[in-house]
């Protein structure tokens, strides 16, 4: 017993060297929050960039706003910055009402009804529809969003944006609100989105009452949320679909792969490769200027800066998870982490 007692202390302390070695510090409490608070001093006044302009409410937010939070997969959030101030959640809705649509479907529904592999194109192209022989699209683009909106089961309008409404809740763990003005601003400028429906409509790739299912994918995005809410949501999926922090079961366990696969390949849309050669992470970005980031099983970090580059994607938000990627070794493509 002597032996193999001493046997698994060298193991340990050789295993440690090793880490040692290659610089890797553990995500315990002290290595996050130093990891979170080095990356907002850095990048708090970083320039480049511009708030969404075509979207008049997300225009006139305020651009020096910053936020990080994380949340672990057992429950622990910790933050520094503007981590409560409430924003569009825009097209990080979209990776949520996957989630409902794939537990009301099915995965391999999802698949074959509204597609997920990459356009390569900008998240509101029209080429991305033409240019595919099966106008498939992807869960995470317009087009593909707004589908899957239409895909979700239920009677009527009112019926569908309560189970809407009850999943975003779960996934947040608290009642998300619509920021009315956000909402209004988004249907007076949506014209584009409409058109892509009908388009999706004309090729049978339309689900339900195109102008319903437009309205409701335009409400799911001017939810208002904080990066803290985002890092809960976001950390549900780290955490196989049970919510960190309340423990309530949302979703599946078998569905978080397929959503992140999706997040993986599409989630900062013509910018999605230079995401993942440079974090190795599932993420999805919205023009509201949040970010999520998941490193599966053990946490999710998101992100609140509005300023954007020209793909929609959060300037802030990109170098503090880079940054925060580097600094506790989260990328899931290097075997050395």
């Amino acid at each position: 017993m002597y032996t193999l007692a001493c046997a698994w202390i060298c193991l340990l302390l050789h295993t440690g060297s090793l880490m040692a070695q290659k610089g890797k510090p553990g995500l315990t409490e002290a290595n996050i929050r130093a990891a979170m608070n080095e990356a907002y001093e850095k990048f708090k006044n970083a320039p480049g960039g511009a708030n969404a302009n075509y979207i008049p409410f997300l225009a006139d937010v305020d651009p020096n706003l910053y936020g990080i939070a994380v949340c672990t997969a057992d429950g622990k959030i910790y933050e520094v910055g503007d981590t409560k101030y409430e924003f569009g959640i825009e097209s990080i809705s979209k990776v949520f009402v996957l989630a409902l649509a794939m537990q009301d479907n099915g995965q391999q529904a999802i698949e074959d009804s509204i597609g997920v592999n990459a356009t390569g194109m900008p998240f509101n192209s029209v080429l991305a529809v033409e240019l595919e022989p099966a106008r498939a699209v992807n869960p995470l683009v317009n087009a593909g969003a707004m589908a899957t909106n239409s895909f979700v089961k239920a009677p009527d309008k009112a019926a569908k944006w309560a189970k809407i409404d009850a999943i975003f809740a779960k996934f947040a763990g608290r009642r998300l609100p619509v920021i009315e003005k956000l909402y209004q601003s988004e249907t007076a400028t949506n014209q584009h989105n409409r058109a892509i429906a009908w388009l999706l409509y004309s090729y049978g790739r339309f689900y339900d009452d195109v102008d319903m299912s437009v309205d409701l994918y335009t409400k799911a995005c001017s939810y208002g949320t904080s990066a803290k809410d985002l890092a809960v949501m976001a950390g549900t999926l780290a955490n196989n679909g049970v919510n960190p922090v309340t423990k309530e079961k949302v979703i599946h366990p078998d569905f978080c792969p397929k959503i992140l696969a999706n997040m993986i390949t599409e989630g900062l849309y013509d910018a999605t490769g230079d995401w993942v050669y440079h974090t190795g992470l599932p993420g999805k970005s919205g023009v509201g200027g949040g970010l999520i980031a998941v490193v599966p099983g053990k946490l999710a970090i998101a992100v609140f800066a509005p300023p954007l580059d020209k793909a929609g994607n959060s300037v802030k938000g990109q170098l503090t998870v880079k940054y925060m990627v580097d600094k506790l070794g989260l990328n899931l493509l290097d075997g050395r982490n």
